[in-house]
């Protein structure tokens, strides 16, 4: 004020003094530092023609939605003379949104106090659930029975709450194997603790799968510190029950997931790159389905002291169909990448296993093309339900190539759409399973592709994935002095 008393003629400092109703000043964005500018006197009837013109041009700035809630009228204080003023309407600067202006402001305004102290819970805590409500009657609505046709765009909240869990259930997969992956070339393997995400589940088998080629034996004599990455057959996951009746009343059954993780060992890799199609058994005039020969072999090869893939989930599944005849069951069949691709010969199989089949539905993350249109007109015609989620820039979903047919329904989710993954996020965030979780968790529809209010905790994410995370928030986690690392020991998911 006294900066422009000093500068300003006198004859051209009343157009100056004008202290117009609809101002309200704001510290400006750009320098939040500088001091507050107090209030002019009002001016006399010489600068009519201003305020006409700056109301005008309030008209078009003003906005027409209205708000949500009414915040208390904010007040000034004159210092002079110890009044107080409401301060009315939105000023010119607030009616302009800078922040769309300048992207540099958009980031500052996540950077508010809100929304660091919401990073600062993603970050603190363990995984906080989207409300589990009661299926009850539509439960057959959220497998598939429909195609989840009116679930997806906008993502059903419900829909996307099973969508996670199945996801955890892979996840548990793959800490279950990881923590434990090696096994003994002279015996049976010895039962599996699985630390299930959701403790109304027990785990009734252990899955294997065996390759059907084999490394020279020179591998072991260059390199004899690969060990289990050069074994044949290989925990693959596992099928589980539910057993909680609170948990049977709320989902409406009695579900049965099989839960498989993705490609772990070299062998693994060897059989996912053998990509000619193959003959798959059929005992119908169904045409001539055919499938990826590495995908059939993982499936249908037994091991010296494990049996195939193939055999133990049909064993299984036909076993708990007898413990539970007469109740309402579902099967589950849920994997990610290499999982993904035998989620479907499982389901396939099973569909088929038992003139009693339970409705099947199949939920895969970032899974790969297995078959032919045939194979896929098939798995369609028994009316097994797929639900594939798919990330735009996951390459693993575009392979094989065109000879190959997608099968099922597609809930489509993007990198992009993260407030905290960079935009241009390398291949392996792109694939990453908890990735894809933390873009479910946040999907709201293709309009409006995440959601403020994602409960999924970023703590993994960070942790796996800081390098493909935007700069500023990794900034914001040292300056929270939060250590992801440390927290990795209690980040395993636990029931809400």
């Amino acid at each position: 004020m006294q900066i422009i008393n000093s500068t300003i003629p006198a004859q051209n400092l009343s157009r100056f003094q004008v202290r117009r109703s609809s101002f309200k000043y704001q510290m400006s964005p750009l320098n939040p530092s500088a001091a507050k500018i107090s209030y002019f006197r009002p001016a006399t009837a010489a600068v009519d023609g201003t305020r006409r013109h700056l109301a005008n041009l309030d008209k078009l700035l003003k906005k027409t939605d209205t708000p949500a809630k009414v915040e208390p009228e904010p007040v000034f204080k004159d210092p002079n003379k110890g009044s107080v003023m409401p301060i009315k309407g939105k000023g010119l600067l607030e009616g302009l949104n800078l922040a769309r202006i300048w992207p540099e402001m958009r980031a500052a305004e996540d950077m508010s106090p809100r929304n660091l102290n919401r990073l600062q819970r993603l970050l603190s805590k363990t995984v906080e659930y989207s409300p589990r409500n009661a299926l009850g009657r539509r439960w057959r609505e959220y497998h598939g029975c429909n195609d989840w046709s009116g679930l997806l765009d906008p993502l059903d909240e419900n829909l996307r709450r099973e969508v996670v869990r199945y996801g955890e259930f892979v996840q548990s997969a793959y800490h279950s194997f990881h923590s434990n992956p090696s096994m003994s070339l002279n015996e049976a393997p010895l039962p599996r603790h699985v630390a299930l995400p959701d403790k109304s589940y027990k785990v009734t088998k252990s899955l294997y799968a065996t390759s059907s080629v084999g490394l020279p034996g020179w591998v072991d004599e260059v390199a004899p510190d690969l060990g289990w990455m050069t074994q044949r057959s290989s925990w693959m996951g596992y099928v589980a029950v539910c057993d909680d009746r609170r948990e049977i009343a709320r989902m409406g059954r009695r579900d049965i997931v099989i839960a498989l993780r993705g490609t772990a060992t070299c062998l693994e890799w060897a059989e996912n790159v053998r990509a000619q199609l193959t003959n798959i058994p059929t005992d119908t005039d169904s045409g001539d389905p055919k499938v990826e020969c590495g995908f059939l072999s993982l499936y249908k090869t037994a091991g010296a002291h494990v049996k195939s893939l193939s055999e133990s989930v049909v064993e299984e599944i036909r076993r708990l169909m007898e413990i539970y005849k007469g109740e309402t069951l579902s099967i589950s069949v849920t994997g990610h990448s290499l999982g993904a691709a035998l989620a479907l010969l499982v389901a396939d199989e099973i569909s088929v296993c038992s003139p009693t089949v339970p409705p099947v539905a199949v939920f895969s993350f970032g899974g790969p093309r297995v078959g032919n249109t045939t194979f896929a007109n098939r798995i369609t015609s028994r009316n097994v339900k797929v639900l594939r989620i798919v990330n735009s820039q996951d390459l693993i979903t575009q392979v094989p190539p065109v000879t190959y047919s997608h099968v099922g329904t597609e809930l489509r989710v993007e990198t992009k759409m993260s407030p905290y993954l960079k935009p241009n996020a390398d291949v392996a965030c792109c694939h990453d399973l908890e990735a894809y979780l933390h873009l479910v968790d946040g999907f709201l529809s293709s309009k409006c592709p995440f959601r403020a209010n994602a409960k999924r905790s970023l703590v993994r994410l960070v942790h796996d994935q800081r390098g493909n995370m935007k700069k500023l928030y990794m900034r914001k986690v040292k300056d929270l002095s939060l250590n992801p690392e440390l927290q990795m020991l209690g980040c395993l998911p636990s029931p809400s």
